[in-house]
């Protein structure tokens, strides 16, 4: 949910030379920020510059906005929408052997998916339970910092490990860069479900992101020229050092997106359950923000899940809280309405 300038802020890194910079925005006009993306939408991608300038150092890195669904650059028809398959996400254990990825991750073609944080769902016998999955936050997190050339000191970013194409309609035209995240089998930290829904692919089990863990992670990823791909997907596999907290089933619309969608809950007052520091951040985040997020309209798909169910514990999950900011920001539009 953060404006162009703070997102370019947030990505800054340590060249090979060891000075610090700010990737370069390309066509940064296309960005919109938003609390609820779905497959389909457009998001914010690191790659190499190298990708883009055959010459340029491929340890730099730059921003794009990409479409979240990759249509292979092999396609043969004029309309990505005829793809008769999903490639929102790539299993880890399959990437290598499906033509629709294979190509692409052997070419070097590897990005980093951007994002605050991403929404799991419980499965419940009365429906489903959201929950915000994202790093573990700092005290002293703020929305944005103050100067231009201060250390980032806001929201971590959750970085997952992709894989990007880019496709030219074969009657001419722009070229349209996309990706998929890859997916890994869930965590040790959270219990799951088999997923019920089709577009999850035969067998699925419990599935999460691959998520990049420091900036060492995400050199290696992106540095294609440097890292060969046998390399590189070593990095590929489960985190522990992640937070969830539930939140509304305001989430569940696609075309919902405010704060709201980020805002911890209590998931029932029988249940004893505390803040953590996280969450606390989280909604001192979501009051301090200056950054509106700008209402878009999408495609009312299913966002991205990995299939797994988180337990309620009472060491990632938060209440009391809410009621507070509840009180002085207003209540959601979900608690107006019967779910």
């Amino acid at each position: 949910s953060l404006g162009a300038d703070n997102l370019r802020r947030a990505c800054a890194y340590r060249d090979r030379r060891g000075r610090r910079r700010q990737p370069e925005w390309i066509q940064a006009e296309r960005y919109r920020p938003s609390y609820n993306k779905g497959p389909q939408s457009s998001g914010p991608v690191l790659l190499s510059r190298r990708h883009l300038q055959q010459d340029a150092d491929s340890s730099e890195r730059v921003l794009m906005d990409m479409r979240w669904g990759l249509v292979p650059s092999w396609f043969k028809k004029d309309d990505p929408s005829k793809m008769q398959f999903n490639t929102s996400n790539c299993r880890s254990d399959t990437m290598l052997k499906k033509s629709s990825y294979k190509g692409a991750l052997l070419k070097g073609k590897r990005c980093v998916v951007l994002a605050d944080g991403f929404y799991e769902w419980q499965q419940h016998s009365a429906g489903k339970q959201p929950y915000f999955i994202y790093f573990p936050q700092t005290k002293d997190a703020v929305a944005e910092g103050k100067e231009e050339d201060e250390e980032w000191r806001g929201w971590r970013l959750l970085t997952m490990a992709g894989i990007f194409d880019c496709w030219e309609p074969p009657a001419g035209g722009e070229m349209l860069y996309t990706y998929t995240i890859i997916t890994v089998d869930a965590s040790k930290d959270v219990s799951f479900i088999h997923h019920r829904q089709v577009r999850a692919g035969k067998g699925a089990g419990g599935r999460m992101p691959a998520i990049l863990d420091g900036d060492e992670a995400i050199r290696k990823w992106l540095d294609f020229a440097e890292v060969p791909t046998q390399e590189a997907v070593k990095l590929i596999q489960p985190t522990e050092n992640i937070v969830f907290h539930p939140v509304s089933t305001f989430v569940n619309n696609v075309r919902n997106n405010a704060p709201e969608c980020l805002a911890p809950i209590e998931l029932g007052a029988e249940k004893e359950v505390k803040a953590t520091p996280s969450s606390k951040v989280m909604l001192g985040w979501l009051k301090n923000s200056q950054e509106g997020s700008p209402q878009k309209k999408e495609n009312d798909l299913p966002r991205w899940t990995s299939q797994f169910i988180h337990s309620p514990s009472p060491k990632k999950t938060s209440a009391g809280i809410l009621q507070q900011w509840l009180g002085k920001e207003g209540e959601p539009a979900a608690k107006k309405r019967k779910a």
